[in-house]
């Protein structure tokens, strides 16, 4: 097994007795990178760890695999989408309680019985209360049609998923809905009058230093070439790499653990009045506060920790960090195997630094 790390010293990095590498030592032998991984058939596992507003370290593990190896985001791409919505609302491009459909141009949510009475809004969308189906999206591989976001919102072909429509009350109940956040990507590329990747470059990727990362789907090819291949279950690859996911909003996010981190050490710089980068204090607080359900505007919540789980075809990952700024961990793997090691690892770094149980 081949380990490249980095390894940076935060503001509280003495708070631990013990020097960090024996840290990082401990947390390995709780979770046994290479007997783990080739018992899961992971290939590739990268994992970055902060404290006190700074990256503490950072590890990947894998061959030809480093902690600047793209993988991808899957549903960790829409708390990052939420940061973007509600910038923009900041900025007065729309309210987070109006009918969506008064801002959309390109494409309109069709009203039901059940929007008579309560119409779908941002709020909505970003918190999953929208009452709009379809949970996740399969993507498609290299030789599939990829079809074009409105056809994927009205469910025809070449997409492979159902036309996303409210079939609940707007507003009255939590349902996880990935396409409440393909809705939310043609509200903001109306609004911005942007490519979504575009839209996403501007507003976060680029005021937080996010360079490795990238929304642009299919993968351009000087990325293609830092990406960890995607792995079936079976140990086998994926065809032509990995999926393509035209559902950016969703889940198109290519990233590393380490600008996951960055983006989490944001959202808490934010929580504490400490940066307004992209959102101010109030925003921040919306996406960390539950709503209807466990989720706030953008994250899964947990007392005092924010964050959100991704799994994506051939990918798994988890990004967790505590509201009062003190700790926080990304894990990224290239296999639809990855969920339990990710939890293992969580684990182990939860033991180690004395998180809260059930953070995995």
């Amino acid at each position: 097994m081949r380990r490249r790390s980095f390894l940076l010293f935060g503001a509280g990095a003495g708070l631990y007795a013990g020097p960090l590498e024996d840290r990082i030592r401990r947390i390995e032998q709780r979770w046994l990178p290479v007997t783990s991984m080739a018992g899961e058939r992971v290939p590739a596992v990268s994992i970055a760890v902060f404290r006190d507003g700074h990256i503490e370290w950072a590890r990947a593990y894998g061959v030809a695999t480093t902690t600047g190896t793209l993988f991808q985001a899957a549903s960790v791409s829409k708390p990052l989408a939420a940061m973007a919505a509600l910038h923009m609302a900041q900025h007065g491009n729309f309210t987070l309680d109006e009918d969506v459909n008064a801002k959309l141009k390109s494409w309109q949510v069709p009203d039901s019985e059940f929007t008579a009475s309560a119409k779908v809004t941002v709020r909505g969308l970003l918190s999953h209360t929208a009452g709009l189906t379809v949970h996740g999206f399969p993507g498609y591989d290299e030789d599939d049609d990829v079809p074009s976001v409105l056809e994927i919102l009205d469910g025809k072909l070449p997409a492979r998923t159902l036309p996303v429509r409210v079939d609940q009350p707007p507003g009255t109940k939590f349902r996880y809905s990935g396409g409440g956040y393909t809705v939310l990507q043609v509200l903001l590329e109306d609004r911005f009058g942007k490519a979504f990747p575009e839209l996403m470059r501007r507003i976060v990727l680029q005021r937080l230093s996010l360079y490795t990362s990238t929304f642009e789907q299919p993968l351009p090819a000087e990325s293609a070439a830092r990406a960890a291949v995607g792995f079936h279950e079976n140990g086998r690859s994926y065809t032509g790499g990995w999926h393509t996911y035209p559902e950016m909003a969703a889940a198109g996010l290519w990233t590393t653990p380490i600008d996951l981190a960055k983006f989490a050490i944001e959202v808490q710089h934010a929580l504490a009045g400490k940066s307004n980068k992209v959102i101010e204090k109030s925003s921040a607080e919306l996406m960390v506060t539950p709503h209807v359900g466990p989720y706030g505007l953008g994250f899964e919540t947990l007392p005092g920790w924010f964050g959100h789980g991704g799994a994506n075809a051939g990918y798994r990952c988890r990004l967790w960090a505590a509201t009062d700024g003190s700790h926080g961990a990304a894990v990224m793997t290239n296999s639809d195997n990855g969920a339990l090691l990710v939890k293992r690892i969580f684990a182990a770094i939860a033991a180690e630094s004395a998180w809260p149980p059930g953070l995995t």
